[in-house]
């Protein structure tokens, strides 16, 4: 029996049964393989990381900042699991050793051409619907950052090199560069 046909409805079980070193996501029962981040994208994420992290070192905020591989389950169910490139949890009380249980206040994926898809559709409307509270799609082919503020019904477009103001934060710019 071929245990990844694509007409299955898929479970936690089941991506954590991958093979050591295959990642994948799983969004209302389906499993997306993720390819292997480019060298763009892995320093467009440090950088951004680098810049929360250090903001809320020096505000001394509660929020923390994790970036991937980092489990969120946003659903109380097992066919929700996701691995955004950064999170920033807010509420101490989702959090445990095997990640975030609910929505992270802030998510930030950086686009890839095999995610493209999904960070702009699929996820959008589950962060959406799973109470993320700010949403960033970070492209670096397009040079641009969609910003989705959730409460207040917002939607933004920055080219690199802008200051991006943080909705979670009054007065946090990011300057997003390629």
């Amino acid at each position: 029996m071929d245990i990844w046909r694509k007409d299955e409805i898929y479970t936690l079980r089941d991506i954590y049964a991958l093979p050591d070193g295959e990642r994948a996501e799983l969004i209302d029962g389906t499993i997306y393989y993720m390819a292997p981040p480019s060298k763009t994208h892995q320093r467009i994420t440090g950088k951004l990381y680098q810049t929360i992290a250090n903001y809320i070192d020096g505000k001394g905020g509660g929020c923390e900042i994790y970036a991937a591989p980092f489990a969120v389950f946003l659903n109380k169910d097992d066919m929700n699991y996701v691995e955004p490139d950064i999170s920033v949890i807010c509420d101490a009380s989702k959090l445990d050793e095997s990640g975030c249980h609910g929505a992270p206040d802030w998510v930030i994926e950086v686009v890839s051409p095999s995610s493209k898809p999904r960070d702009y559709m699929t996820k959008l409307f589950k962060y959406r619907t799973a109470g993320v509270r700010e949403y960033w799609i970070v492209d670096p082919v397009k040079q641009r950052v969609m910003v989705y503020g959730f409460e207040d019904d917002m939607v933004e477009q920055y080219d690199f090199g802008e200051e991006v103001p943080v909705g979670i934060y009054g007065g946090f710019f990011i300057r997003v560069e390629g």
